[in-house]
């Protein structure tokens, strides 16, 4: 027999109206031998409809999903509401709170951890209740994503290319609607435990987000997802309202030659900023040694032609870490 989750919602999530509360995780530590991880959820419900699930802070330090969402708990109202919004601005509580990509707890990042256990760690017991619980309620999923402390992006809205061409074009057409400056055709280099291919695998409209990055959020890209979110709301028939148009440009990752990886540790030097054209075989940045002068940097050239759509963010790179995403530009 499969055992319950523990996270007990001090929401009611089939009832009508607005509701504020939290998914309770007990957890007991050194300094609440009783005590519990409180992970704020908002749910507004108003009749028959199709459900959004909202979901920021996946990881820790990407800060435009709780933006959006703290305020789009603070300011839906169920008349505005057709269905039902699900709104959890910050998954991975504890690491939201730390500032860390994974949990300060058990070191889980929440984004690998699908389809997470009931009697696992903290970060295992989240998926778990996602996985059994808020998946299945969901018709449309929004997880928000930026690069963190390590990586910045161009302000991009995606979705993941799927077998399915039914799920495949509702996704890409929600993404066009939510109106980034740039939409993506999503390629994933490490795909096992996702909480995306979770939704996907159960037939849920999945849509993400890379909205910039740098361990914070700028007036800009805050504004895109707060924005972007409402319009995903209204193209998905749960938000009265009109979709705010926006220009968008589109971008493919189709294979894995998009990714540069260092293969050396030091000081590095990009050639090109973020929306820059490169072409195959430019260097695309260097890595200078740090444990001595007058040695030549190491240069990373581009596998393929595209624009620079992220890269790196701290001067100081390891071996293995990726330094840059080149996208192709496509119509679309």
């Amino acid at each position: 027999m499969t055992r319950p989750n523990p996270i007990v919602p001090t929401v009611d999530f089939d009832a009508e109206g607005v509701q504020h509360g939290f998914l309770r995780l007990p957890y007991s530590r050194d300094d609440s031998a009783w005590g519990s991880v409180m992970i704020p959820v908002t749910v507004v419900k108003n009749g028959e409809g199709p459900t959004a699930l909202l979901t920021g802070a996946n990881h820790g330090d990407e800060y435009e999903g709780p933006i959006a969402l703290m305020n789009l708990a603070r300011s839906l109202s169920p008349d505005q509401v057709t269905g039902r919004v699900i709104i959890v601005p910050a998954m991975n509580y504890p690491a939201f709170l730390a500032g860390t990509r994974t949990s300060p707890i058990d070191r889980g990042n929440m984004n690998r951890s699908f389809p997470g256990r009931p009697d696992g760690t903290v970060t295992e017991k989240i998926a778990d209740f996602f996985q059994r619980v808020l998946l299945p309620m969901a018709d449309v999923v929004l997880d928000f994503h930026s690069g963190g402390r390590t990586l910045d992006f161009l302000p991009f809205c995606a979705a993941h290319v799927l077998p399915d061409k039914r799920q495949d074009a509702e996704a890409f057409r929600l993404v066009r609607a939510f109106g980034a400056p740039w939409s993506v055709r999503m390629l994933e280099i490490d795909a096992v435990g996702m909480y995306d291919s979770a939704a996907e695998e159960m037939g849920k409209v999945f849509v993400t987000t890379e909205l910039g990055g740098a361990g914070t959020a700028s007036a800009t890209s805050a504004g895109i997802a707060r924005r972007g979110v409402r319009n995903l709301l209204v193209a998905a028939g749960i938000l009265r309202g009109e979709v705010e148009a926006g220009e968008t440009r589109w971008l493919d990752m189709p294979d894995g030659d998009c990714f540069t990886f260092a293969e050396d540790g030091g000081l590095i030097e990009f050639l090109f900023d973020l929306g820059d054209r490169i072409e195959r075989g430019q260097a695309v940045a260097r890595i200078w040694p740090t444990g001595r002068t007058g040695a030549d940097p190491v240069e990373l050239a581009a596998r393929r032609s595209g624009l620079l759509a992220a890269r790196h963010v701290p001067g100081l790179v390891k071996p293995g870490d990726c330094v840059a995403v080149i996208a192709v530009e496509v119509d679309g």
